[in-house]
């Protein structure tokens, strides 16, 4: 009997890997092991264990850091360290924190040892900087345990049963193994821009970390314009061939991204949406449900959310591949955010996202066209929509709301396309809105003119002290070299 010789593996498949390798901008790291830690019961209690039983080094990344019983559980047990010489260094911030935790909060941490850093706090010489955030969310001990997720540091995600407020539902993995020295790699980029690098000898050498299990995974870092994260989005809804299902909490999709999804949906690709069904955001919702109809149309599956506030982030494609971490569908998290992810190659671990995403679809409303083509839910007989009061989140509201105001708009005066009956509400909340400018332009022209001229002198005051600044630094710079011994000048060239 003729022994059958193994097909050889297609040259597509090597493609495909170095094609995933230059979207994200990360390197297939084998050899690892990851767990989904699901909301924050899972996720806290593995956090606070690790930074317990840390013996070296304690890197710590998060957007918001709340004054609360939570930020303060985990600030004391980050002080007991740093008091038993254990390096520990938290990164929080600007924007994130403001209103959630103060001076004196970090001021007791920076008392016992703890080296705090802001990321990014507003400068009056850089009027709009503010708006580039550090929205990534990670957790590194040691070079031996690390964690990449969505949640952040409040008890919001723990909820309150007393008050009747649910946890809030969101995603993390833990992660062992060498994808840990991309882990704080991406942690030492950040530091490094809001002060002193971290000492080499502080960092985890590569040949250090053995393998400890056999996923392969790649650690995401992305930063302001990279587009990383947006670049393998897009490359996997091309690459599905079988299932798409996305999880997100602030949802704007760009255009291109829309179209992708919609082209795959067309080619038979089972693509689903989970989204909130009420934000903690109250202009999130209806901004998002603007962006529905052509989704619909192509057979994109929607759902809302039922619960508290769905704070995931997480995509997962045919059942082998995944994403988990921080970055939102939506321009500023693809484009102006410092965020960080972790892309799962491994079929298990795919899985074992799908089980947990059609267990969250149990607790979903599905988003219909009706016969009259009109965006609307399915309510089912044995069930209703919850509606939840939440508080203040963690999008980049600003940018989120903008970019679909500008989309809008604009597509209304440039007649790009066909706008829907969800986007009457936001094109009539625009039309108010200028009416009353214009009313309060004619009637009070100082009300209108005063804030436009305070804006340009603030943005002139900042532009004269930048210059100033650059003109400085350009005057300390180093002299030019002298000329080599023996070496004459040309002569200077006359002219006509």
């Amino acid at each position: 009997m003729t022994a059958i010789k193994p097909r050889p593996a297609s040259p597509l498949r090597a493609y495909a890997a170095q094609l995933l390798s230059r979207s994200a901008g990360a390197p297939l790291v084998e050899g690892n092991r990851v767990r989904i830690l699901r909301d924050a019961a899972g996720n806290f209690p593995e956090w606070m264990h690790a930074i317990e039983s840390a013996e070296r080094t304690i890197c710590f990344e998060c957007y918001i850091i709340s004054d609360d019983r939570t930020g303060r559980r985990f600030a004391e047990a980050l002080a007991a360290k740093a008091r038993a010489g254990v390096k520990v260094r938290l990164l929080y911030d600007w924007v994130g924190c403001l209103g959630e935790s103060g001076s004196r909060f970090y001021g007791v941490l920076r008392d016992a040892g703890v080296e705090v850093r802001c990321f990014n706090p507003a400068r009056i010489d850089n009027p709009f900087g503010w708006l580039t955030r550090d929205h990534r969310k990670m957790l590194a001990v040691d070079g031996r345990i690390g964690f990449v997720t969505g949640l952040c540091l409040s008890a919001r995600w723990e909820g309150d049963a007393s008050k009747g407020l649910d946890p809030w539902r969101d995603m993390g993995v833990a992660l062992e193994g060498p994808a840990l020295v991309d882990l704080e790699a991406a942690f030492a980029e950040v530091w490094a821009i809001t002060g002193e690098p971290i000492p080499v000898a502080d960092l985890t050498p590569p040949a250090s970390i053995a393998p400890c299990g056999d996923m392969a995974l790649r650690v995401i870092a992305t930063a302001p314009a990279t587009t990383g994260v947006y670049r393998l989005d897009l490359t996997m809804s091309s690459l599905a061939q079988k299932t798409l299902w996305l999880t997100d909490a602030y949802f704007v999709g760009l255009p291109t991204y829309v179209q992708a999804l919609c082209t795959a949906a067309r080619d038979g690709v089972d693509v689903r949406l989970l989204v909130p069904g009420s934000s903690d955001v109250p202009l999130v919702s209806p901004l998002s449900r603007s962006g529905y109809r052509p989704l619909l149309e192509a057979g994109v599956r929607v759902f809302e959310w039922n619960g508290s506030m769905l704070h995931a982030k997480t995509s997962v494609v045919d059942g082998q591949w995944a994403r988990v971490g921080s970055t939102n569908l939506n321009l500023q998290s693809w484009l102006g955010n410092y965020e960080l992810d972790v892309a799962v190659e491994d079929a298990g671990f795919a899985r074992e996202l799908e089980a947990i995403y059609l267990e969250d679809l149990g607790n979903a409303t599905e988003i219909v066209l009706s016969k009259r083509s009109r965006v609307q839910p399915i309510i089912h007989p044995a069930g209703h929509r919850r509606w939840h009061r939440l508080r203040r989140g963690t999008s980049s509201r600003a940018a989120t709301s903008a970019v679909r105001w500008v989309n809008t708009v604009g597509a209304a005066i440039a007649n790009r396309r066909e706008l829907g009956p969800a986007e009457s509400r936001l094109m009539g909340s625009m039309g108010v809105l200028l009416v009353a400018i214009a009313a309060l332009a004619f009637i009070w022209p100082r009300v209108v003119a005063v804030p436009v001229a305070l804006l340009a002198l603030w943005l002139a005051i900042g532009s004269i002290t930048r210059a100033w600044h650059l003109r400085r630094a350009g005057n300390q710079a180093a002299p030019a070299p002298a000329p080599l011994q023996g070496a004459t000048e040309p002569a200077a060239e006359r002219l006509p």
